[in-house]
Parts: structure tokens; sequence; C-alpha cells
């Protein structure tokens, strides 16, 4: 899952941090998405968390948009 690649490269994320970003990154994805687009939706919700958004359905809502809106 690129979630958990991204997570990993971007630092130590407890279990409870991963199955937030995993859950968010499922709700982001789409079916026939190219292995890149789905990185760069990773990159983006870990941008976010890291940015300190930490409610789900706001860190959904931005990881939407990208970054350097």
């Amino acid at each position: 899952m690129p979630i958990r690649t991204k997570a990993n490269e971007a630092g130590i994320f407890d279990p409870s941090e991963l199955a937030l970003l995993g859950r968010v990154f499922e709700q982001l994805k789409l079916q026939g998405q190219s292995p890149e687009a789905r990185d760069a939706i990773a990159s983006r919700i870990i941008a976010n968390y890291m940015a300190g958004i930490k409610d789900e359905a706001e860190l959904v809502l931005l990881s939407r948009q990208p970054l350097g809106r």
C-alpha cells in the first residue's frame, strides 16, 4: 500500500496514526489510478498530517487538493 511506504519514508508513526492515514487513503484513492497518482495522494495525506491536521474528515478534505495551494 503506497500510504505505508510513504509513511515509512516520512518517519515513525504509531499504529493508530497509520490506521488513520490508511483510512484517509482508502477514501481518496480511485479505481484505475496510476501508481504515481496514488503516491501523490499518499504524499499529500502525510504532508497534511505532519502539518498538524489530525481530524480525519479535515484530512480527507484538504488532501483532495494539491499541495502548495
